[in-house]
């Protein structure tokens, strides 16, 4: 049985590594894709990878805008959305909390959310919230978010709303965030169902008639059986990743999400995180771990969280 704070260990590392093992891949259809057992931080010679200029085991927006959001929880102690957002900034500027402060991806939603932010948008307005800006840019940052928590499941709900208005602000991407931190909270504490007990906690905090309920009944719809396309909608790749979580232990899940194409970074890193909570982060190859680009940015963050764990306890 793993403790807690293996768990947490294996949260962290487990949505970097996806992220940075799904950085070649990216935009590729699935049928482009080399099989299985050869995909890897550096992938088969001849392969045409995405971001050729970047270093193998490096990750992308996804790791650093999951780091920005711990170092601003760890920093702050609640959930502050001008450092948030003000830390964004400092990344789509300077590069912030990204390997070598290099800035190589970052989604259209995202740019306009920042942009605004940039002219004196508040924070809490910030983020698009027409029903068509509903990419998976807040929901592939939220992890940490539910490593962290000490609160209720209502209250880590309500902030992993709040979270996502930086940069999106439909109820739709709102409510998958929800789902993700408590699916996540669920694994932490070792539940054997997590998804389901995730989603009767859900059904529990919205009113019936709120658009979060209809959301999650109509377009989410949590009890179909897992199926997804790698894409960069906030729906479909958190179902992807439910789907990929169900391949076997780490490496197959994380080798499942970067297998459905599209968006293989974001996939890999949100059913990594899933994964490496479920698994600890043993069960992340030693290969990949010690490819693992920038570790002294994420290591003393990944310190302070236990820390806070064990002031806890």
């Amino acid at each position: 049985m793993l403790t807690i704070d293996e768990r947490i260990t294996g949260g962290l590392w487990g949505l970097l590594v996806g992220d940075a093992l799904g950085v070649p891949y990216e935009f590729h259809e699935p049928h482009n894709l080399p099989r299985h057992a050869a995909i890897e931080m550096v992938p088969p010679w001849g392969f045409q990878r995405a971001h050729a200029r970047v270093a193998p085991g490096t990750w992308s927006d996804d790791g650093a805008h999951a780091l920005i959001l711990l170092v601003s929880l760890l920093a702050c102690k609640q959930l502050d959305l001008d450092d948030f957002g003000q830390r964004m900034l400092e990344w789509y500027t300077n590069g912030y909390m990204a390997v070598d402060n290099d800035m190589f991806d970052v989604g259209i939603q995202t740019t306009h959310a920042l942009r605004a932010l940039a002219q004196g948008q508040p924070a809490a307005t910030a983020g698009p919230d027409h029903e068509r800006a509903n990419g998976n840019g807040s929901l592939m940052r939220v992890l940490p978010l539910a490593l962290w928590h000490r609160g209720s499941d209502t209250e880590l709900v309500q902030d992993a709303h709040t979270q996502s208005l930086v940069t999106h602000g439909h109820s739709r991407s709102q409510v998958c965030c929800a789902l993700y931190c408590l699916w996540a909270r669920q694994m932490l504490w070792g539940n054997p169902d997590p998804w389901q007990h995730a989603v009767h906690m859900l059904r529990s905090i919205y009113d019936r008639n709120s658009p979060f309920s209809v959301e999650l009944e109509q377009s989410i719809c949590p009890d179909n059986p897992p199926e997804g396309q790698g894409t960069g909608y906030v729906i479909d790749c958190l179902h992807s990743a439910r789907l990929a979580v169900q391949a076997g232990n780490y490496e197959k899940v994380v080798k499942a999400a970067i297998a459905l194409g599209h968006d293989t970074d974001t996939t890999a890193c949100v059913a990594g995180g899933i994964a490496g909570i479920r698994d600890g982060m043993n069960a992340i190859p030693e290969r990949w771990r010690k490819q693992l680009r920038g570790q002294a940015l994420f290591e003393p963050l990944l310190q302070q969280l236990l820390q806070r764990h064990q002031d806890k306890i």
